[in-house]
């Protein structure tokens, strides 16, 4: 009985083993290509340095100030610019290009995949919105986002700043301009026949920046919005 009970089960598992070698394929090809490892890493480092608050450390450095107790309470370039004066206003909104930019490049030396490129460049975009350095807060992401485009889709900057120009040259309201360029981002990249990726990537990134933009949208509405021409203009990179 026992040699019968043996053998049924050596029997059994024969008839298995060509299942069990189907499912282990790709587990070993995971395991041995190590990409999963990879991924996780570059992703997790895209958003510890789309994390790091840039307008934050420069306002401490040379402003000796608070920026989140300073002007609109934002830690974007244009309350930088707002509090601190133009010179260091724009060195935030480089830097916080450079975090997008960067994310995307260094995933690229890594994989000639658009899809883990765009990945890694949203991750940025993330750690700029939720920095686990602030809580899990941050600033509204134009900046980044703009680093991120620019990496991915170059060809939409130039309209899309056209829209923005457009906007806050009409109306003297960043935060209109920065919301219709929002919006715009995604049909431009779409008419200049980017891919599916670079698409999906443009609308969740305008979407988020819209969604960050709700307080902004109610003071528009109300008319209690301040225009970029005066002394107070509301920061909102």
């Amino acid at each position: 009985m026992k040699t019968d009970g043996i053998d049924g089960f050596c029997q059994k598992a024969e008839m298995a083993r060509p299942l069990l070698c189907h499912l282990h394929r790709p587990l070993l090809y995971i395991n041995k290509s190590g990409m999963d490892t990879k991924i996780i890493l570059i992703l997790a480092a895209s958003f510890l340095l789309g994390s790091v608050p840039f307008g934050l450390i420069l306002a401490r450095l040379f402003g000796g100030v608070n920026l989140r107790s300073t002007g609109s309470g934002n830690i974007g370039a244009t309350n930088v610019a707002r509090t601190l004066g133009v010179k260091l206003g724009v060195a935030t909104l480089v830097l916080d290009m450079a975090k997008g930019l960067a994310a995307v490049l260094a995933a690229r030396m890594v994989w000639q995949d658009p899809v883990i490129a765009a990945a890694a460049g949203f991750c940025a975009f993330l750690g700029h919105l939720f920095s686990p350095f602030l809580g899990f807060k941050g600033g509204k992401g134009v900046s980044t986002a703009l680093g991120v485009i620019l990496a991915t889709a170059p060809l939409v900057l130039a309209p899309v700043a056209l829209v923005f120009v457009a906007v806050v040259s009409r109306w003297g309201y960043v935060s209109a301009g920065s919301i219709a360029a929002a919006a715009m981002t995604p049909p431009t990249a779409l008419l200049l026949g980017y891919p599916p990726v670079t698409i999906v990537l443009t609308l969740a990134m305008g979407a988020l920046i819209i969604i960050k933009h709700r307080e902004n949208i109610g003071r528009l509405r109300r008319g209690e919005e301040k225009p970029w021409r005066t002394k107070n203009r509301e920061n909102n990179i």
